[in-house]
């Protein structure tokens, strides 16, 4: 019998086929960013399993989380032995060692585990994961350099996320020329093919905001459109 016992209702979505708002998740490999990934997941109030083969990480990480393991991720009997096949997603980050890193995310797709989750350092790695079969692959030190690149290159830009399909959620201090011009008057979506989604000005958010809404200095825009219109708008 495993490690990890599964709460209430075992099945994945409910009975209108939606995701449960509480989640399990096992996260491998307790470096900085599967640290901060599975502490983060915790303080959204989902179920977080970690595993590490070093003692220390695991002493660290057992006080801020219930559930954490010391064990070698690369041993499928020991991965069995702590219940990994009842987790629906799985993230590998033992990106220091690609050999790791494979051979867990092989075995975590053998248990059958949903969403298999991987970090990589090289487009390379990313290939050879995504030839195997895992879902998703993240790059977090090339993601990273682009995010700074892009700030640094661009000065009113924040931030992006990604949704799909090369389209994103940008984050954007509104350029000097735009002070005291409504958005109608920018024609953002015939000019760039961007549509504003909200605004924060000081601390209030205002959502969609309409076509007569007068742009002012501080202002931060969230627009949805391509990274790259939204740097040509940006300037």
């Amino acid at each position: 019998m495993g490690f990890w016992k599964r709460k209430g209702n075992d099945s994945v979505t409910d009975a209108n086929g939606r995701l449960p708002t509480r989640r399990e998740f096992v996260v491998i490999g307790m470096g900085r960013f599967g640290s901060s990934t599975a502490k983060t997941l915790a303080s959204y109030g989902h179920d977080v399993l970690v595993i590490d083969h070093n003692p220390e990480r695991i002493q660290r990480m057992s006080n801020a989380l219930p559930h954490a393991l010391q064990l070698d991720a690369t041993n499928v009997e020991a991965l069995r032995q702590a219940g990994v096949e009842q987790f629906h997603t799985g993230l590998v980050c033992i990106s220091k060692n690609f050999e790791h890193n494979l051979l867990t995310a092989v075995h975590l797709l053998r248990f059958g585990v949903q969403n298999v989750v991987v970090t990589a350092r090289t487009h390379t790695q990313q290939t050879i994961l995504q030839e195997i079969g895992v879902h998703e692959v993240i790059l977090p030190e090339h993601e990273a350099g682009v995010r700074l690149g892009r700030r640094l290159a661009h000065p009113n830009f924040i931030d992006y996320l990604e949704i799909k399909g090369g389209i994103s959620i940008i984050e954007l201090n509104a350029p000097k020329n735009l002070h005291g011009i409504t958005l109608g008057e920018c024609d953002l979506r015939q000019r760039f093919k961007l549509n504003v989604v909200a605004v924060q000005r000081n601390e209030t958010i205002i959502s969609n905001p309409g076509a007569t809404f007068r742009i002012e200095a501080g202002d931060m825009l969230m627009v949805i459109g391509q990274v790259e219109d939204a740097e040509r708008f940006g300037g």
